[in-house]
C-alpha cells in the first residue's frame, strides 16, 4: 500500500534576495515522501514549496492541508500496480494546491523510478546534456547589482535576466546600457523581469526605453488580471513580453486557452510549482505550441530536491534555449546534490551523491 507523510525544512539565503514584492530572507519547503509498505526502504521524495505573495496555496492553513491531502491519499490503500500514471496521481490533490500536486507528482515519479533522484531518465539525468540557464541578477542597490553583473559575466553567461522595479528607473537603464556598451546583443542575451512592477499607464513608455538596450524580452510588466491593458502593451510593445505571475491561479484548460488568446503574448514563463507539477505545465506546454508562443521554464526557488525535478522535466521538452535554473546556490543549507553549474550550463553530475535527508528516512 502506498504512505505518504512530510517534513518541514526552512531555507536560509545567503543574502536578502530583493523582488518587487519585498525582501526574501528564508523560505519553507516541505518534503513529501512516498513509499510502498511492502517496500518502505525504496522511497521516493518530492517538494512543496509555496512561494510567499506568488503561489495561490500560501495560506495559514497550508500545513494542515497537506497533511490531510497526505493522509486522504494514504487512506485510499492504493496497490502499486493500481496507480502507475503520472495523470491519476495529480488528480488525487486538488487543483488549488499546485505546489502539493508538483511535490506529489515528483515523489511519485521518484519512487516508480527506484527512489534515486530519477524523475526521467533521459540525457540530463544520465549527465550528457546540460541545460543552457540564464544568469540571476537579483534587485538590490545600484552596488551591489554591478557586483552580480560583474560575477555573472565573469563566469561566461551568455545570457543575463536582471530582476527590475525596485531602484530608481534611469539607475536600471544606466545599469542596461553598461552591460551592451560592453557586450552586443549577439554576444549576450539579455532579459528583464519587472514582476508587475510598472503601472499600466507608464509601461509603454518605459518599455520603449528599454527597447534601446535590445532586450530579447520583459517578464510581467505590469501586475496579473489586467488583461486589456497587457493585450494591448503585448500588440504595442517595442520589447517581447513574457507572462510569469500572468499564468498563476489558471488552472482549468479553458481558462489557460483563453489567457492565451486574449493577451496573444509572444512568450510564457512555466513554473511547475506555482502552476500545479508537471501534467499542468505540459498542458501549457501544448498550448502554447499550438499558438506558436514561445516558452522556458523556470524554478521558483525550491531546494535541490525541487530545482532536480524540473531540471529532468525541462530536459524532457527542450536543452537548447536557456531557462531560469540557476537557482540551486541561493541557500547555506540547500540539499548538497550532482546538480552542478558548469559556466552557463546546469549539468548532473551522476557520480556526485545526494546528501540523504535524515529528518525524513531515520522515522522509517
Amino acid at each position: 500500500m502506498l504512505r505518504l507523510k512530510f517534513q518541514k525544512h526552512t531555507l536560509q539565503f545567503k543574502f536578502e534576495a530583493g523582488t518587487s514584492r519585498g525582501i526574501l530572507r528564508e523560505h519553507d519547503v516541505y518534503y513529501i515522501c512516498l513509499w510502498d509498505t511492502t517496500q518502505p526502504e525504496k522511497i521516493g521524495i518530492g517538494e512543496a514549496a509555496p512561494l510567499k505573495g506568488l503561489s495561490i496555496d500560501y495560506r495559514p492553513d497550508f500545513v494542515e492541508q497537506l497533511g490531510i491531502i497526505l493522509d486522504n491519499i494514504s487512506s485510499l490503500n492504493i496497490e502499486q500496480a493500481d496507480l502507475y500514471h503520472l495523470k491519476e496521481i495529480s488528480q488525487l490533490i486538488p487543483a488549488e494546491f499546485p505546489s502539493i500536486r508538483f511535490g506529489v507528482e515528483t515523489a511519485f515519479l521518484d519512487w516508480k523510478n527506484g527512489g534515486q533522484k530519477q524523475i526521467f531518465n533521459n540525457p540530463f539525468f544520465q549527465g550528457k546534456r546540460p541545460i543552457p540557464i540564464n544568469g540571476l541578477i537579483w534587485m538590490g542597490d545600484e552596488g551591489f547589482m554591478q557586483q552580480q553583473i560583474a560575477q555573472k559575466l565573469e563566469e561566461g553567461f551568455g545570457c543575463i535576466k536582471m530582476k527590475i522595479g525596485a531602484i530608481n528607473f534611469d539607475q536600471e537603464c544606466q545599469l542596461l546600457s553598461s552591460i551592451r556598451q560592453k557586450f552586443s546583443a549577439e554576444k549576450l542575451i539579455l532579459r528583464v523581469d519587472a514582476n508587475g512592477a510598472f503601472k499600466p499607464n507608464e509601461a509603454l513608455e518605459k518599455l520603449h526605453r528599454l527597447s534601446e538596450f535590445k532586450l530579447h524580452s520583459i517578464e510581467q510588466p505590469i501586475r496579473p488580471n489586467q488583461l486589456a491593458s497587457m493585450r494591448q502593451l503585448c500588440e504595442k510593445s517595442p520589447v517581447p513580453i513574457a507572462l510569469d505571475e500572468e499564468l498563476i491561479g489558471k488552472l482549468s484548460l479553458s481558462e489557460k486557452e483563453r489567457l492565451l488568446d486574449v493577451i496573444k503574448p509572444p512568450y510564457i514563463i512555466l513554473k511547475p510549482t506555482l502552476l500545479g507539477g508537471f501534467v499542468a505545465t505540459q498542458e501549457w506546454i501544448t498550448l502554447a505550441k499550438k499558438r506558436k508562443i514561445g516558452w522556458w521554464i523556470t524554478s521558483a526557488l525550491e531546494s535541490n530536491i525541487g530545482l532536480n525535478a524540473i531540471a529532468q522535466f525541462t530536459a524532457e521538452h527542450d536543452t537548447k534555449n536557456f531557462h531560469g535554473l540557476g537557482t540551486g546556490s541561493l541557500y547555506h543549507n540547500n540539499v548538497t546534490s550532482p546538480l552542478t553549474i558548469v559556466k552557463d550550463r546546469l549539468a548532473y553530475q551522476p557520480r556526485k551523491y545526494w546528501e540523504p535527508l535524515p529528518a525524513i528516512t531515520d522515522s522509517f
